[in-house]
């Protein structure tokens, strides 16, 4: 019954100590320089860097032979969403931070891209649909970007992230002679 799409596996693994006290100020650190919602996501990234560390660690136990032809469709899965480099090696695979993931998120991807001043302006944007990718609307602020939707990455043209909703203000004129009248009255 696990197989079924309902019941399905969680995707994050918490950390062995979690009241670790540099790891709690590191991850603080991180949650706010990404915008994340909560640590759960970090913990998202972090599990999936590990699987892919653990995929290059099998691979450089192979032998040449098998690993000549398995090496290339990992590679070029990350070179797709811009992990690594064209040329890179598995070293380079297993040299990766969770910060590079992270910054492969539509969230950040739109931030720098559309000079959004925080991340977390940057997931409202996306969250309330303001952000397109080619034609199609994307709400999902974990979405993981590819090279080729990069230059894709768009704000939606009714959106004007410059205009501020000003409140209505009564004319000053009033005010003022309101504020004579209770003083002439005062006196």
């Amino acid at each position: 019954m696990g197989d079924y799409p309902k019941n399905s596996r969680k995707i994050w693994r918490k950390p062995k100590r979690p009241l670790n006290y540099d790891l709690l100020n590191e991850e603080l650190y991180v949650l706010g320089t990404f915008g994340l919602k909560n640590k759960r996501e970090l913990w998202k990234a972090h599990t999936e860097l590990s699987r892919l560390r653990n995929q290059a660690r099998s691979l450089l136990a192979l032998t040449q032979d098998v690993r000549s032809k398995k090496e290339p469709t990992l590679m070029k899965s990350l070179t797709r969403i811009g992990l690594v480099k064209e040329d890179a090696t598995l070293d380079d695979v297993l040299n990766l931070k969770v910060t590079d993931l992270l910054s492969r998120r539509l969230q950040t991807v739109i931030q720098k891209k559309a000079a959004i001043k925080s991340p977390y302006l940057a997931r409202q944007v996306v969250v309330h649909g303001h952000v397109l990718i080619g034609d199609r609307v994307v709400t999902v602020p974990s979405y993981s970007v590819t090279v080729e939707e990069e230059n894709q990455v768009r704000l939606s043209p009714e959106l004007d992230l410059n205009k501020t909703k000003q409140l209505p203000q009564e004319d000053k004129s009033e005010q003022t002679s309101e504020e004579e009248k209770i003083e002439q009255q005062a006196q």
